[in-house]
Protein backbone atom coordinates (compact mmCIF):
# COMPACT_ATOMS: atom_id res chain seq x y z
CA UNK A 1 0.00 0.00 0.00
CA UNK A 2 1.52 3.74 -1.18
CA UNK A 3 0.60 6.24 1.56
CA UNK A 4 0.19 9.30 -0.51
CA UNK A 5 2.14 12.57 0.09
CA UNK A 6 1.28 14.77 2.62
CA UNK A 7 0.08 18.25 1.01
CA UNK A 8 1.00 21.77 1.96
CA UNK A 9 -1.33 24.33 2.18
CA UNK A 10 0.22 26.18 4.95
CA UNK A 11 1.58 29.74 5.11
CA UNK A 12 4.78 30.71 3.14
CA UNK A 13 6.62 31.05 6.38
CA UNK A 14 6.79 27.12 6.99
CA UNK A 15 7.35 26.91 3.18
CA UNK A 16 10.93 26.30 3.94
CA UNK A 17 10.67 23.81 6.30
CA UNK A 18 7.99 21.72 5.45
CA UNK A 19 9.03 18.11 4.13
CA UNK A 20 8.07 16.21 1.45
CA UNK A 21 7.00 12.72 3.27
CA UNK A 22 6.26 10.01 0.63
CA UNK A 23 6.63 6.53 2.14
CA UNK A 24 5.76 3.06 0.22
CA UNK A 25 5.43 -0.47 1.67
CA UNK A 26 4.02 -0.25 4.95
CA UNK A 27 1.64 -3.08 3.90
CA UNK A 28 3.81 -4.52 1.13
CA UNK A 29 2.10 -4.20 -2.72
CA UNK A 30 3.97 -3.92 -5.60
CA UNK A 31 3.27 -1.38 -8.36
CA UNK A 32 3.06 -2.04 -11.55
CA UNK A 33 5.75 -0.39 -13.55
CA UNK A 34 8.24 -1.62 -10.70
CA UNK A 35 11.81 -3.15 -12.48
CA UNK A 36 12.60 -6.20 -12.17
CA UNK A 37 15.69 -5.88 -10.00
CA UNK A 38 14.00 -3.90 -7.84
CA UNK A 39 11.02 -6.35 -7.48
CA UNK A 40 13.89 -8.90 -6.73
CA UNK A 41 15.26 -6.81 -3.96
CA UNK A 42 11.48 -6.33 -2.57
CA UNK A 43 11.02 -9.99 -2.71
CA UNK A 44 14.42 -10.75 -0.32
CA UNK A 45 13.15 -7.57 2.16
CA UNK A 46 9.59 -9.62 2.28
CA UNK A 47 10.67 -12.54 2.62
CA UNK A 48 13.00 -12.12 5.77
CA UNK A 49 10.07 -10.94 7.48
CA UNK A 50 8.59 -13.88 7.62
CA UNK A 51 9.89 -15.92 10.26
CA UNK A 52 6.75 -15.79 12.62
CA UNK A 53 5.34 -17.54 9.23
CA UNK A 54 7.37 -20.70 9.44
CA UNK A 55 8.16 -21.10 13.98
CA UNK A 56 4.37 -20.92 14.72
CA UNK A 57 3.07 -24.16 12.78
CA UNK A 58 6.88 -25.45 14.00
CA UNK A 59 6.50 -24.93 17.71
CA UNK A 60 2.44 -26.13 17.32
CA UNK A 61 3.77 -29.29 16.05
CA UNK A 62 6.85 -30.05 18.21
CA UNK A 63 4.48 -29.62 21.10
CA UNK A 64 2.00 -32.34 19.81
CA UNK A 65 4.66 -34.40 19.31
CA UNK A 66 5.66 -34.09 23.05
CA UNK A 67 1.98 -34.34 24.22
CA UNK A 68 1.36 -38.11 22.26
CA UNK A 69 5.12 -38.99 23.59
CA UNK A 70 4.35 -38.19 27.35
CA UNK A 71 0.58 -40.01 26.81
CA UNK A 72 2.02 -42.84 25.02
CA UNK A 73 4.89 -43.40 27.68
CA UNK A 74 2.99 -42.61 30.96
CA UNK A 75 0.50 -45.38 29.42
CA UNK A 76 2.95 -47.76 28.70
CA UNK A 77 4.81 -47.67 31.74
CA UNK A 78 1.48 -48.00 33.79
CA UNK A 79 0.70 -51.52 31.85
CA UNK A 80 4.34 -52.66 32.45
CA UNK A 81 4.44 -51.73 36.06
CA UNK A 82 0.76 -53.38 36.19
CA UNK A 83 1.63 -56.72 34.18
CA UNK A 84 4.94 -57.19 36.40
CA UNK A 85 2.60 -56.40 39.29
CA UNK A 86 0.58 -59.35 38.44
CA UNK A 87 3.26 -61.59 37.61
CA UNK A 88 5.27 -61.67 41.48
CA UNK A 89 1.96 -61.91 42.64
CA UNK A 90 1.68 -65.22 44.13
CA UNK A 91 -1.88 -65.13 45.75
CA UNK A 92 -3.83 -63.84 42.28
CA UNK A 93 -6.23 -66.20 41.08
CA UNK A 94 -6.05 -67.49 37.34
CA UNK A 95 -9.69 -65.50 36.80
CA UNK A 96 -8.37 -62.39 39.02
CA UNK A 97 -5.90 -62.81 36.67
CA UNK A 98 -7.54 -62.85 33.07
CA UNK A 99 -9.43 -59.99 34.35
CA UNK A 100 -6.31 -57.74 34.99
CA UNK A 101 -4.92 -58.89 31.60
CA UNK A 102 -7.92 -58.22 29.92
CA UNK A 103 -8.42 -54.82 31.52
CA UNK A 104 -4.56 -54.23 30.53
CA UNK A 105 -5.25 -55.45 26.74
CA UNK A 106 -8.66 -52.56 26.60
CA UNK A 107 -6.23 -49.93 28.29
CA UNK A 108 -3.86 -50.35 25.36
CA UNK A 109 -6.77 -50.22 22.70
CA UNK A 110 -7.23 -46.70 24.18
CA UNK A 111 -4.07 -46.00 24.09
CA UNK A 112 -4.20 -47.12 20.32
CA UNK A 113 -7.02 -44.63 19.78
CA UNK A 114 -5.16 -41.99 20.85
CA UNK A 115 -2.09 -42.47 18.95
CA UNK A 116 -3.93 -42.76 16.29
CA UNK A 117 -5.57 -39.68 16.92
CA UNK A 118 -2.29 -37.74 17.63
CA UNK A 119 -0.61 -39.40 14.59
CA UNK A 120 -3.60 -37.78 12.18
CA UNK A 121 -3.14 -34.70 14.35
CA UNK A 122 1.10 -34.40 13.69
CA UNK A 123 -0.26 -35.57 9.61
CA UNK A 124 -2.21 -32.62 9.49
CA UNK A 125 0.39 -30.03 11.34
CA UNK A 126 2.95 -31.28 9.19
CA UNK A 127 0.70 -30.76 5.62
CA UNK A 128 0.27 -26.65 7.00
CA UNK A 129 4.55 -26.45 7.78
CA UNK A 130 4.50 -27.91 3.97
CA UNK A 131 2.04 -25.67 2.98
CA UNK A 132 3.96 -22.90 3.86
CA UNK A 133 7.36 -23.72 2.86
CA UNK A 134 5.47 -24.04 -0.78
CA UNK A 135 4.04 -20.67 -0.56
CA UNK A 136 7.37 -19.23 0.23
CA UNK A 137 9.13 -21.07 -2.59
CA UNK A 138 5.83 -20.17 -5.00
CA UNK A 139 6.83 -16.14 -4.92
CA UNK A 140 9.10 -14.25 -8.20
CA UNK A 141 9.03 -11.65 -9.73
CA UNK A 142 6.05 -11.93 -11.67
CA UNK A 143 3.95 -12.85 -8.84
CA UNK A 144 4.83 -10.75 -6.29
CA UNK A 145 1.65 -8.67 -6.37
CA UNK A 146 -0.76 -11.55 -5.96
CA UNK A 147 1.38 -12.79 -3.45
CA UNK A 148 1.68 -9.68 -1.39
CA UNK A 149 -2.34 -9.52 -1.19
CA UNK A 150 -2.18 -12.98 0.23
CA UNK A 151 0.31 -11.62 2.83
CA UNK A 152 -1.94 -8.25 3.45
CA UNK A 153 -5.23 -10.90 4.31
CA UNK A 154 -2.81 -13.09 6.58
CA UNK A 155 -1.87 -9.50 8.54
CA UNK A 156 -5.22 -8.75 8.84
CA UNK A 157 -6.48 -12.21 10.12
CA UNK A 158 -3.23 -12.12 12.39
CA UNK A 159 -4.85 -9.17 13.90
CA UNK A 160 -7.76 -10.12 14.30
CA UNK A 161 -7.14 -13.04 16.19
CA UNK A 162 -5.13 -11.20 18.44
CA UNK A 163 -7.65 -8.43 18.91
CA UNK A 164 -10.07 -11.52 19.87
CA UNK A 165 -12.41 -11.31 16.81
CA UNK A 166 -12.20 -15.19 15.88
CA UNK A 167 -15.33 -15.35 13.92
CA UNK A 168 -14.60 -12.80 11.88
CA UNK A 169 -11.19 -13.93 11.23
CA UNK A 170 -12.11 -17.45 10.25
CA UNK A 171 -14.94 -15.78 7.84
CA UNK A 172 -11.58 -13.79 6.03
CA UNK A 173 -9.49 -16.87 5.92
CA UNK A 174 -12.03 -19.01 4.67
CA UNK A 175 -13.30 -16.50 1.72
CA UNK A 176 -9.61 -15.83 0.93
CA UNK A 177 -8.80 -20.09 1.18
CA UNK A 178 -5.76 -19.34 3.21
CA UNK A 179 -7.04 -21.35 6.36
CA UNK A 180 -3.49 -23.19 5.93
CA UNK A 181 -1.76 -20.01 5.90
CA UNK A 182 -3.06 -18.52 8.88
CA UNK A 183 -3.37 -19.74 12.76
CA UNK A 184 -6.38 -20.54 13.64
CA UNK A 185 -5.90 -23.38 15.77
CA UNK A 186 -3.22 -22.15 17.56
CA UNK A 187 -5.46 -18.98 18.57
CA UNK A 188 -8.07 -21.04 19.38
CA UNK A 189 -6.59 -22.62 21.96
CA UNK A 190 -5.50 -19.28 23.31
CA UNK A 191 -9.15 -18.27 22.85
CA UNK A 192 -10.77 -20.63 25.75
CA UNK A 193 -8.01 -19.52 28.43
CA UNK A 194 -8.62 -15.74 27.49
CA UNK A 195 -12.58 -16.44 27.57
CA UNK A 196 -11.88 -18.06 30.63
CA UNK A 197 -10.37 -15.15 32.60
CA UNK A 198 -12.17 -12.81 31.10
CA UNK A 199 -15.19 -14.92 33.05
CA UNK A 200 -12.68 -14.74 36.54
CA UNK A 201 -11.94 -18.29 36.49
CA UNK A 202 -8.55 -19.75 36.37
CA UNK A 203 -8.42 -22.94 36.30
CA UNK A 204 -7.94 -23.66 32.28
CA UNK A 205 -5.27 -20.53 33.06
CA UNK A 206 -3.62 -22.92 35.42
CA UNK A 207 -3.73 -26.29 33.03
CA UNK A 208 -2.01 -24.54 30.41
CA UNK A 209 0.60 -23.29 32.85
CA UNK A 210 1.14 -27.07 34.29
CA UNK A 211 0.91 -28.29 30.38
CA UNK A 212 4.30 -25.68 29.71
CA UNK A 213 5.54 -25.90 32.75
CA UNK A 214 9.17 -26.59 31.53
CA UNK A 215 9.00 -24.05 29.04
CA UNK A 216 7.51 -21.34 31.16
CA UNK A 217 10.11 -21.79 33.41
CA UNK A 218 13.30 -21.53 31.40
CA UNK A 219 11.52 -18.60 30.29
CA UNK A 220 11.24 -17.26 33.87
CA UNK A 221 7.53 -16.61 33.44
CA UNK A 222 5.73 -15.17 36.25
CA UNK A 223 2.59 -15.91 35.04
CA UNK A 224 1.09 -19.21 37.19
CA UNK A 225 2.60 -17.55 39.97
CA UNK A 226 -0.08 -13.70 38.66
CA UNK A 227 -2.48 -16.50 38.66
CA UNK A 228 -2.42 -17.97 41.93
CA UNK A 229 -2.08 -14.57 43.74
CA UNK A 230 -5.36 -13.81 42.04
CA UNK A 231 -6.86 -16.82 43.48
CA UNK A 232 -5.41 -15.91 46.51
CA UNK A 233 -7.65 -12.36 46.38
CA UNK A 234 -10.46 -13.99 45.21
CA UNK A 235 -10.87 -16.22 48.68
CA UNK A 236 -10.13 -12.79 50.90
CA UNK A 237 -12.78 -10.94 48.36
CA UNK A 238 -15.12 -13.79 49.96
CA UNK A 239 -13.90 -13.86 53.27
CA UNK A 240 -13.09 -17.02 53.38
CA UNK A 241 -9.51 -16.23 55.12
CA UNK A 242 -8.75 -19.72 56.64
CA UNK A 243 -9.27 -21.09 53.35
CA UNK A 244 -6.96 -18.09 51.84
CA UNK A 245 -4.41 -19.72 54.52
CA UNK A 246 -3.86 -23.01 53.95
CA UNK A 247 -3.83 -21.88 49.97
CA UNK A 248 -1.39 -19.52 50.44
CA UNK A 249 0.76 -22.22 52.22
CA UNK A 250 0.91 -24.56 49.14
CA UNK A 251 0.77 -22.72 46.40
CA UNK A 252 2.52 -19.33 47.22
CA UNK A 253 4.84 -19.99 49.92
CA UNK A 254 6.92 -22.41 47.01
CA UNK A 255 7.52 -18.65 45.50
CA UNK A 256 8.65 -17.30 48.82
CA UNK A 257 12.19 -17.13 47.69
CA UNK A 258 11.84 -15.64 44.13
CA UNK A 259 8.96 -12.80 44.70
CA UNK A 260 8.44 -12.11 48.67
CA UNK A 261 7.50 -8.48 47.90
CA UNK A 262 4.99 -9.32 46.21
CA UNK A 263 3.80 -12.14 48.67
CA UNK A 264 4.16 -10.15 51.68
CA UNK A 265 1.83 -7.31 49.48
CA UNK A 266 -0.95 -9.42 48.65
CA UNK A 267 -0.29 -11.60 52.02
CA UNK A 268 -1.42 -8.21 53.98
CA UNK A 269 -4.59 -8.14 52.29
CA UNK A 270 -5.73 -10.13 54.84
CA UNK A 271 -5.65 -7.44 57.36
CA UNK A 272 -7.12 -4.79 55.01
CA UNK A 273 -9.43 -7.04 53.34
CA UNK A 274 -11.29 -5.93 50.06
CA UNK A 275 -13.51 -3.01 51.49
CA UNK A 276 -10.10 -1.30 52.54
CA UNK A 277 -9.47 2.68 51.60
CA UNK A 278 -5.86 2.13 51.31
CA UNK A 279 -4.93 2.61 47.57
CA UNK A 280 -1.90 0.22 48.12
CA UNK A 281 -4.00 -2.52 48.70
CA UNK A 282 -7.64 -1.67 47.30
CA UNK A 283 -5.75 -1.86 43.20
CA UNK A 284 -5.87 -5.70 44.16
CA UNK A 285 -9.44 -6.21 44.18
CA UNK A 286 -10.23 -4.03 41.57
CA UNK A 287 -11.75 -5.51 38.44
CA UNK A 288 -8.85 -4.98 35.92
CA UNK A 289 -6.39 -7.14 37.58
CA UNK A 290 -8.33 -9.50 35.30
CA UNK A 291 -7.54 -7.58 32.40
CA UNK A 292 -3.99 -7.49 33.36
CA UNK A 293 -4.25 -11.28 33.46
CA UNK A 294 -5.29 -11.45 29.96
CA UNK A 295 -2.82 -9.15 28.69
CA UNK A 296 0.10 -11.17 31.05
CA UNK A 297 -1.36 -14.53 29.46
CA UNK A 298 -1.55 -13.08 25.29
CA UNK A 299 2.84 -11.75 26.21
CA UNK A 300 3.40 -15.91 27.40
CA UNK A 301 1.49 -17.28 24.45
CA UNK A 302 3.01 -15.29 21.91
CA UNK A 303 6.19 -16.20 23.17
CA UNK A 304 5.64 -20.31 23.24
CA UNK A 305 4.65 -19.47 20.00
CA UNK A 306 7.27 -17.51 18.35
CA UNK A 307 5.23 -14.59 17.79
CA UNK A 308 6.10 -11.42 17.83
CA UNK A 309 4.40 -9.19 20.83
CA UNK A 310 2.67 -6.70 18.75
CA UNK A 311 0.53 -7.40 15.68
CA UNK A 312 2.20 -7.54 12.66
CA UNK A 313 -0.42 -5.17 11.36
CA UNK A 314 1.16 -2.57 14.37
CA UNK A 315 4.46 -3.20 13.24
CA UNK A 316 3.84 -2.57 9.05
CA UNK A 317 2.23 0.50 9.64
CA UNK A 318 4.75 1.68 12.56
CA UNK A 319 7.28 1.21 9.32
CA UNK A 320 5.39 3.88 7.34
CA UNK A 321 4.63 6.04 10.34
CA UNK A 322 8.72 5.93 11.18
CA UNK A 323 9.08 7.94 7.81
CA UNK A 324 6.00 9.86 8.26
CA UNK A 325 6.36 11.23 11.41
CA UNK A 326 8.00 14.72 11.82
CA UNK A 327 7.60 17.40 14.96
CA UNK A 328 4.94 19.29 13.17
CA UNK A 329 2.69 16.24 12.44
CA UNK A 330 1.69 17.16 16.13
CA UNK A 331 0.79 20.98 15.78
CA UNK A 332 -2.88 21.86 15.96
CA UNK A 333 -2.41 22.71 12.33
CA UNK A 334 -1.12 19.52 11.31
CA UNK A 335 -3.63 18.48 7.79
CA UNK A 336 -6.30 16.03 7.90
CA UNK A 337 -4.43 13.97 4.98
CA UNK A 338 -1.66 13.75 7.61
CA UNK A 339 -2.57 9.99 8.81
CA UNK A 340 -0.69 11.41 11.61
CA UNK A 341 -3.79 13.65 12.51
CA UNK A 342 -5.77 10.71 14.12
CA UNK A 343 -5.36 9.76 17.43
CA UNK A 344 -4.71 5.97 16.76
CA UNK A 345 -2.16 6.28 14.22
CA UNK A 346 -0.43 9.23 16.94
CA UNK A 347 -0.13 6.25 19.64
CA UNK A 348 1.35 3.97 17.18
CA UNK A 349 3.88 6.65 16.21
CA UNK A 350 4.26 7.86 19.69
CA UNK A 351 7.44 5.55 20.20
CA UNK A 352 9.16 6.26 16.81
CA UNK A 353 11.98 8.76 16.06
CA UNK A 354 11.52 11.28 14.13
CA UNK A 355 11.62 10.96 10.46
CA UNK A 356 15.18 12.17 9.62
CA UNK A 357 15.01 14.84 6.64
CA UNK A 358 18.22 15.94 4.77
CA UNK A 359 16.54 18.18 2.25
CA UNK A 360 12.95 20.38 2.38
CA UNK A 361 10.74 19.76 -0.10
CA UNK A 362 6.71 20.92 -1.21
CA UNK A 363 4.27 18.94 -2.41
CA UNK A 364 1.27 20.50 -3.81
CA UNK A 365 -2.23 20.37 -1.40
CA UNK A 366 -4.22 20.29 -4.99
CA UNK A 367 -2.40 18.00 -6.89
CA UNK A 368 0.34 16.30 -4.70
CA UNK A 369 2.71 16.82 -6.94
CA UNK A 370 5.94 18.14 -6.09
CA UNK A 371 6.86 21.58 -6.10
CA UNK A 372 10.35 22.72 -7.97
CA UNK A 373 12.07 24.76 -10.33
CA UNK A 374 9.93 23.02 -12.79
CA UNK A 375 6.89 23.67 -11.09
CA UNK A 376 7.26 26.78 -8.79
CA UNK A 377 5.08 27.47 -5.82
CA UNK A 378 3.33 30.19 -5.65
CA UNK A 379 1.82 32.13 -2.89
CA UNK A 380 -2.01 33.57 -2.33
CA UNK A 381 -3.15 36.76 -0.57
CA UNK A 382 -3.83 34.90 2.60
CA UNK A 383 -0.53 32.90 2.46
CA UNK A 384 -1.41 29.17 1.29
CA UNK A 385 1.16 27.89 -0.94
CA UNK A 386 0.05 25.72 -3.89
CA UNK A 387 1.80 24.63 -7.19
CA UNK A 388 2.17 27.18 -10.89
CA UNK A 389 0.95 23.99 -12.04
CA UNK A 390 -2.33 23.57 -9.95
CA UNK A 391 -3.31 27.22 -9.81
CA UNK A 392 -3.20 27.60 -13.72
CA UNK A 393 -5.13 25.06 -14.34
CA UNK A 394 -8.03 26.80 -12.38
CA UNK A 395 -7.46 30.05 -13.10
CA UNK A 396 -8.18 28.81 -17.15
CA UNK A 397 -10.78 26.98 -15.99
CA UNK A 398 -12.69 30.04 -13.83
CA UNK A 399 -11.89 32.91 -15.88
CA UNK A 400 -8.31 34.24 -14.03
CA UNK A 401 -9.66 33.17 -10.78
CA UNK A 402 -8.51 31.58 -7.84
CA UNK A 403 -10.18 29.96 -5.43
CA UNK A 404 -8.20 28.68 -2.19
CA UNK A 405 -9.20 25.34 -1.31
CA UNK A 406 -8.71 25.49 2.19
CA UNK A 407 -10.07 28.77 2.95
CA UNK A 408 -12.83 29.78 0.06
CA UNK A 409 -10.72 32.60 -0.53
CA UNK A 410 -10.98 33.82 -3.89
CA UNK A 411 -8.47 36.03 -6.03
CA UNK A 412 -7.11 36.70 -9.42
CA UNK A 413 -4.62 34.91 -10.90
CA UNK A 414 -2.39 38.78 -10.66
CA UNK A 415 -2.51 38.70 -7.52
CA UNK A 416 -0.24 35.63 -7.00
CA UNK A 417 2.91 36.07 -5.76
CA UNK A 418 5.93 33.07 -6.96
CA UNK A 419 8.22 31.98 -4.11
CA UNK A 420 11.79 31.00 -4.30
CA UNK A 421 13.02 27.44 -2.27
CA UNK A 422 16.32 28.06 -1.13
Amino acid sequence: MEIDPLPNGTGSNAAATTTETTVTATLPTATSNTTPSSKLSQLTESLKLEHQFLRVPFEHYKKTIRANHRTAEKEVSAVISSVADIADSNEISKDDAVLSLTSLVSRLQGLKRKLEEGSRTENLQLQNCRARLDHLESVDAENLSEWNNVRFERILVDYMLRMSYYDTARKLAESSKIEELVDLEVFQEAKKVVDALKNQEVGPALAWCAENKSRLKKSKSKFEFQLRLQEFIELVRAENYMRAILYARRYLAPWGATHLKELQLVMTTLAFRSNTECTKYKVLFEPKQWDFLVDQFKQEFYKLHGMTLEPLLNIYLQAGLSALKTPCCFEDGCTKEDPLSQENFRKLAMPLPYSKQHYSKLVCYITKELMDTENPPQVLPNGYVYSTKALKEMAEKNNGKITCPRTGLVCNYSDLVKAYIS
